[in-house]
C-alpha cells in the first residue's frame, strides 16, 4: 500500500489500526487536537513551521510545503527502535521502524510549511504520526548549513510499549527481512530511506551498513516495490 493524503484526510490509518487490533490504544480526535494545539500554543500564530524529517517523511511527506533543505540535528540519533504491529509488521510478527532517540546527531530533511496553512497540514501529520502515541512532538533546533531554525520533530516516546530500545544488530536484521505489514516490509522502508537520504547527499553509516547486510542476505529486496 502507498500511504496518501486521502488516507489521512479520511482517517483511514487510525481506522485500520482499530480494525486490525480492536484492543489497540489509539488517541481520540480530542486527544490528537489537544496535543497539536498544545504544541502550536508555543509557536507564533501564522508563522511558518519547519518540520524535521528523518525517515518516511523524507520520501513521502504527503503534507504541502514551501521548501525543503538538508538539516542537521544535535542531541538525537536515528535508529530502528520502534516496533510496528500493523504498518511494517503484524501482531504475531512485529516489524521495526525508525525513531529519533536521545544522544548523538542526525542529518535529515527540514520542510518549511506555510504558516497560513500550518494548522491544517499538521492536523494531517498528527493523524499519521500520533495515532498510537509512540512519538513525542517537540520543538528542536536544527541547522540548515550555518542557519539555525526552530523545527518540529517527532521524538520516540520511551514510555510507550512499542519502544524497542537499542536492539542487537542481528535482531534488527532478522526483523527487517522477515516482518511484513499493511505498508510493506521494514526492509523496503530501510532501502527507501537510504535512497532518499543519498539523493539529498546524506550518508548515514548505520543505515548503509544495514542496507548492505540486508541485500547480502536477500538481494531480491533491491527490486523496486511500491512503498508508503
Amino acid at each position: 500500500m502507498t500511504l496518501t493524503r486521502a488516507d489521512l484526510e479520511s482517517d483511514r490509518l487510525r481506522k485500520l489500526f482499530v480494525n486490525v487490533n480492536p484492543h489497540v490504544r489509539v488517541l481520540s480526535d480530542d486527544e490528537l487536537d489537544a496535543s497539536l494545539q498544545s504544541l502550536l500554543a508555543t509557536h507564533p500564530e501564522n508563522e511558518d513551521v519547519w518540520l524535521f524529517g528523518y525517515g518516511s517523511l523524507i520520501w513521502n511527506p504527503i503534507i504541502h510545503f514551501r521548501e525543503r533543505h538538508v538539516a542537521h540535528l544535535h542531541g538525537y540519533h536515528r535508529r530502528f527502535c520502534l516496533w510496528s504491529h500493523i504498518g511494517r509488521g503484524s501482531l504475531a510478527h512485529p516489524g521495526l521502524v525508525l525513531g529519533l532517540d536521545v544522544g548523538g546527531c542526525c542529518r535529515g530533511v527540514a520542510f518549511r510549511i506555510d504558516g497560513a496553512h500550518a494548522a491544517a497540514e499538521l492536523r494531517l501529520l498528527w493523524r499519521r504520526e500520533m495515532v498510537l502515541g509512540s512519538y513525542c512532538p517537540r520543538w528542536i533546533t536544527a541547522s540548515l548549513g550555518e542557519r539555525p531554525v526552530r523545527a518540529l520533530a517527532f521524538i520516540v516516546n520511551r514510555a510507550h510499549p512499542a519502544y524497542a530500545g537499542r536492539l542487537p544488530t542481528e535482531v534488527v536484521l532478522k526483523t527487517l527481512v522477515s516482518a511484513s505489514g499493511y505498508l510493506g516490509t521494514p526492509a523496503e522502508y530501510l532501502l527507501a530511506t537510504n535512497h532518499a537520504l543519498l539523493e539529498h547527499g546524506v550518508r548515514d553509516e548505520y543505515l548503509l551498513d544495514l542496507r548492505r547486510r540486508v541485500l547480502a542476505l536477500h538481494p531480491e529486496f533491491a527490486r523496486p516495490r511500491k512503498l508508503e
